[in-house]
Order: structure tokens, then sequence, then C-alpha cells
């Protein structure tokens, strides 16, 4: 397979995520649209490195996906607070929280 192939599959994924973050106010759904920008992002490091023939890429891949983890629990425990004061996850009613 080509270089181009992963580029392009990897702006697919990343114009999905970013269109996730910008169009949607749920909260959960923001998140796996950050995730889809991450996943896009490791493609690249990967696809990147494989075509130079060095493991760097990977090796950074891996550390994305550690962020990624650690991204997913504080998001996942902000979400949870929102739930639990307002009884709903719309990222609207955020702002409604300031004072």
């Amino acid at each position: 397979m080509y270089l181009n192939e992963f580029l392009l599959l990897s702006a697919v994924l990343f114009s999905c995520g970013v269109y996730g973050v910008l169009a949607r106010r749920n909260g959960v759904l923001v998140l796996m649209s950050i995730e889809l920008i991450l996943n896009a992002v490791n493609i690249n490091l990967v696809a990147f490195g494989a075509f130079h023939g060095q493991v760097d890429g990977q090796v950074f891949a891996l550390f994305t996906v550690a962020i990624a983890a650690a991204e997913v629990g504080v998001g996942l425990a902000i979400v949870l607070l929102i739930y639990r004061n307002t009884r709903s996850i719309d990222l609207d009613q955020v702002a409604q929280m300031k004072g």
C-alpha cells in the first residue's frame, strides 16, 4: 500500500473528528470525536515511520495512546460531574454554571 492512501484515510478521520467536536453538544460524543482526531494522528505517525523505515512513529503513537487514555479518564470524570450537577450532558448548559 502507498503512503498517500494512509494519509487520505487519516485526513478523512481527522475531518470527521473536527466536525464532531464543532457540531455536537453531547459531552460523550465530543470525547469520541477527540479520540477520532487522535487516531488520525496515530495513523499519520505510523505511516510516516513505516515510509522512512524507522520505529520513531510507532513510539510516538504509543505515547499518543497513553495521552488519549488519560484524556478519556479526565474527560469522563468531567462529564459525570456535569451530569451530576445538571442531570444532562449537554455542553450548552456548562456555560450557565459560571459564578
